[in-house]
C-alpha cells in the first residue's frame, strides 16, 4: 500500500509560480527522462509549469492542506529565507492601498514588470493595523472600519458591509498573491468535500465584484494561475482531454519541501473532474475564464494583458477546442451531464442552453480579444461562420411561446425533406401538461435542450438570462424572457430568487432521470432550487433590457433574510421558503451575487463590461439564411483550411 501510495505521489507533478524570464514563445516543455515517467512533451503558454518555488519555513506545518483564508499566512512575515524566492517587490490589493501595512513580495505576473502587493498581517500585539483592502483591523484581524475608511456599521446598508467583509474573508492567497476564492467558508460545516477549492465558475461573480469595487490585481492573478493550470497534464484511466480544458477548481496545498524536514513549500492542485462526483468534465469553465478576461481588460482599462502571447495561445486553446470538428449536424456544443453549473444527473446531456449561451457569449469575447496575426484570420473566419449558424439555429428551433407552442401541438411527423415543417421530428405528445398552464399569453423563453425527437421544455434561468446579456436572443426575445420572468414570478421567484430550472423532476420521471438522487430530489438543489447567486445574472439582463425595476424587486426579496440566514447556496421547496436540506452556509457566490447586483444597481454603465451588444454584421448573414434554400447549399464542399494555434 505504500508503494502504490509512493508511486501515486510521484506520478503526480505539481504546479509552481510563472518564472517571468521564460520565453513565451519556447512553448515546449522537455522532459527528464531520468524520472522514470513516460510522459508526452505539452504545449505550456508563457510559463514554467515546473519550476519550483519553495516556501521555506522554520517549523513544518501541521495541516499540508492548510489554506489562508482571507490574510496572509502567519509564516509569510518571516525574513526573506522564510519567502517564496520568485518573490519581488509588492504592491497593493485593495482599494486605496492602505499604508502602514507590511509589504508582502510576489512573483511578476507582467512578464518584465514588476509590482507588489500590500497585504497586513494580524498584528500580535493587538493594535490597530491598517488591511491591504483599506479598512482598519483590530487585535483579532477584525475589521472596525469600511473599505472605504468609515467606521463599521455606519454604511446604509450593514448588509453589504457584513458581504464585503465575508467575500474578503473567503480569499485565498498563494505565496502571498490573492489567487481566487473559496467556495464556502461555513465555519460550522464538518464536511469540507471540495468546498474549499477555487472553482472557476463560482469565482465569477467574486472576480466581478472585486473588479467594480477598482480592486484588479485579484482578477488578473486568477486568470494568470489558471492559465498555467490549462497546460497541464490531464489523465483519467490512461486518456487526456483536450490541452485547452481549463480545471474545475483548485487547491492551494502546503507540501514538505524535498531534502528539508524544516521546510515546506506551497503548490497548486487542480482538478479538471479526475476528482469530480461523476467525473465531469468542466466544459463552461473555459467560457466563464474568456468572458472574465474581457471583463478585466475593459474594467481596468489593461488591454496589454490580453495581448500577451501566453493568454492569446491560453484563448485560441479553448477555441480549438469548441470548434473542433465532429460528427454533429448541430452547431451548438455537445457535452455530457453534468458539465456546466448544473454538476449532477439532471438530464441536460446533448445541447444544454447555458453551455449554448456561454459559448456564444465567449465566442464574441474572443473574437474582440484575439490580436491580428498570422494564422488568426483563418480562426476569425471560422469562428465567425459558427455565431452566424449557432445564433441561428437558437433562435429559431429553441424558442417557445404561445405561438411556437400551439405550433408544435399541430406537428406533422414523419417527414423525409430539406423543407421540413418538423426538422426534429418533435412529437406532439411530448409537450407537457405543465407547459400549457404555464405558457403566459404574453412572454415566452428558450427550452433547455434540443435533439433529435426530443425537446426539453424546463425552464433554465441561468442559460436565459445570459442569452439576453450575450445577445443570443434577439431584442424581441429577451423582452418576451423578461415578461415571462414578471408574469410567472410566484413561480420562478416565490420568496427567494432564483429557480434553477423550473418545474421539478417528480415522482417516477425523477427516479429514472436522476437516477434517485437524494440530493437532487423535488424542489431541492438542481432540480427546482432556488439560488441567490443567480441573482447578479438577473440584474445584468435587466440592465442591459433598460428595465432594472426586476432586479430591484428581487433584491429587495433577497435582503430580506439572505444575512439571517447566514448567506445559503440554495433553498428548497416549490416557494424557496426553507434553507437547502445540505446547503452549505456562507456560499461565496450566493455573497458575490447579491454585492454585483448591488454595484450594478449603483452603477448601470458598469454591466457593459459583461453585455456583448447584437452584430450587425450576424444580423445581416442571419437575414440571408433565413431566405436560403436549403437545396441550393448542398454539392462537393470547399477544402477548408485549418486555424493553428
Amino acid at each position: 500500500m505504500a508503494t502504490a501510495e509512493a508511486i501515486f505521489r510521484t506520478g503526480l507533478p505539481r504546479l509552481h509560480h510563472f518564472d517571468p524570464s521564460f520565453n513565451c514563445s519556447s512553448s515546449l516543455l522537455s522532459v527528464n527522462p531520468a524520472d522514470g515517467r513516460s510522459r508526452r512533451s505539452r504545449r505550456n503558454h508563457g510559463s514554467k509549469a515546473l519550476v519550483k518555488c519553495p516556501a521555506k519555513v522554520h517549523a513544518r506545518r501541521g495541516n499540508t492542506d492548510a489554506l489562508s483564508f482571507g490574510r496572509i499566512n502567519k509564516f509569510a512575515g518571516r525574513q526573506d529565507s522564510s519567502r517564496c524566492k520568485c518573490q519581488q517587490q509588492s504592491e497593493t490589493f485593495g482599494s486605496d492601498g492602505g499604508s502602514g501595512g507590511m509589504s508582502i513580495p510576489v512573483f511578476d505576473v507582467n512578464g518584465g514588470q514588476e509590482f507588489a502587493l500590500q497585504q497586513q498581517l494580524k498584528p500580535e500585539n493587538g493594535n490597530v493595523a491598517v488591511g491591504g483592502n483599506g479598512a482598519l483591523m483590530d487585535g483579532n484581524g477584525t475589521a472596525t472600519t469600511t473599505t472605504d475608511g468609515q467606521p463599521k456599521g455606519s454604511s446604509s446598508n450593514p448588509i453589504e458591509d457584513e458581504a464585503w467583509d465575508l467575500l474578503r474573508a473567503s480569499v485565498v492567497y498563494y505565496c502571498g498573491n490573492p489567487i481566487g476564492t473559496i467556495a464556502a467558508n461555513d465555519p460550522n460545516s464538518s464536511t469540507v468535500l471540495n468546498y474549499d477549492q477555487v472553482f472557476i465558475r463560482d469565482f465569477i461573480p467574486s472576480g466581478i465584484a472585486f473588479l467594480l469595487k477598482g480592486e484588479y490585481d485579484i482578477v488578473k492573478n486568477f486568470i494568470l494561475y489558471t492559465l498555467q493550470l490549462q497546460s497541464w497534464e490531464k489523465t483519467m484511466d490512461c486518456y487526456s482531454p483536450g490541452q485547452g480544458l481549463m480545471p474545475a477548481s483548485f487547491k492551494v496545498r502546503t507540501v514538505p519541501l524535498d531534502g528539508d524536514e524544516d521546510a515546506s513549500e506551497e503548490v497548486l492542485d487542480p482538478d479538471f473532474g479526475e476528482a469530480a462526483i461523476g467525473r465531469v468534465a468542466p466544459v463552461d469553465s473555459g467560457l466563464w475564464w474568456i468572458i472574465l478576461l474581457r471583463a478585466y481588460g475593459k474594467c481596468s482599462g489593461d488591454l496589454s494583458m490580453q495581448e500577451r502571447v501566453d493568454v492569446q495561445t491560453g484563448i485560441k486553446m479553448i477555441l480549438k477546442l469548441c470548434l473542433a470538428d465532429g460528427f454533429d449536424m448541430f452547431p451548438t456544443l455537445l457535452v455530457t451531464d453534468g458539465s456546466c453549473m448544473i454538476d449532477r444527473r439532471m438530464g441536460i446531456h446533448g445541447h444544454p442552453l447555458e453551455i449554448q449561451a456561454l459559448f456564444y457569449s465567449a465566442l464574441l469575447c474572443a473574437r474582440e480579444m484575439l490580436a491580428p496575426e498570422d494564422g488568426t484570420s483563418d480562426l476569425i473566419r471560422v469562428l465567425n461562420n459558427r455565431l452566424v449558424a449557432l445564433s441561428f439555429h437558437i433562435r429559431e428551433y429553441y424558442w417557445i411561446d404561445m405561438r411556437k407552442l400551439n405550433e408544435i401541438y399541430r406537428y406533422k411527423t414523419e417527414e423525409y425533406s430539406y423543407d421540413a415543417v418538423n426538422k426534429f421530428n418533435i412529437y406532439p405528445d411530448q409537450i407537457p401538461p405543465w407547459l400549457v398552464e404555464f405558457m403566459p399569453s404574453k412572454g415566452g423563453y428558450l427550452i433547455g435542450n434540443l435533439q433529435p425527437a426530443h425537446m426539453d421544455f424546463r425552464f433554465f434561468s441561468l442559460g436565459n438570462l445570459w442569452s439576453i446579456v450575450s445577445s443570443l436572443a434577439t431584442v424581441e426575445q429577451s423582452h418576451a424572457i423578461l415578461d415571462l420572468f414578471e408574469s410567472k414570478w410566484e413561480d420562478l421567484v416565490a420568496e427567494m430568487p432564483f429557480k434553477i430550472c423550473y418545474p421539478a423532476l417528480e415522482a417516477q420521471e425523477w427516479r429514472i432521470i436522476t437516477g434517485s438522487d437524494p440530493k437532487n430530489t423535488p424542489w431541492s438543489y438542481h432540480n427546482g432550487g432556488s439560488w441567490p447567486t443567480l441573482l447578479w445574472q438577473l440584474t445584468v439582463a435587466s440592465i442591459k433590457m433598460n428595465r432594472p425595476e426586476i432586479a430591484e424587486r428581487a433584491v429587495e426579496l433577497v435582503e430580506k433574510r439572505i444575512s439571517r440566514d447566514k448567506w445559503p447556496e440554495y433553498y428548497d421547496t416549490k416557494r424557496g421558503r426553507f434553507i437547502g436540506k445540505q446547503s452549505r452556509l456562507f456560499q461565496t457566490w450566493s455573497i458575490a451575487g447579491y454585492l454585483v447586483s448591488k454595484q450594478l444597481l449603483a452603477n448601470p454603465d458598469s454591466a457593459k463590461i459583461l453585455v456583448n451588444d447584437e452584430d450587425s454584421e450576424l444580423v445581416n448573414a442571419l437575414s440571408c439564411m433565413i431566405g436560403a434554400n436549403p437545396r441550393k447549399q448542398r454539392g462537393r464542399k470547399a477544402f477548408k483550411q485549418p486555424f493553428i494555434v
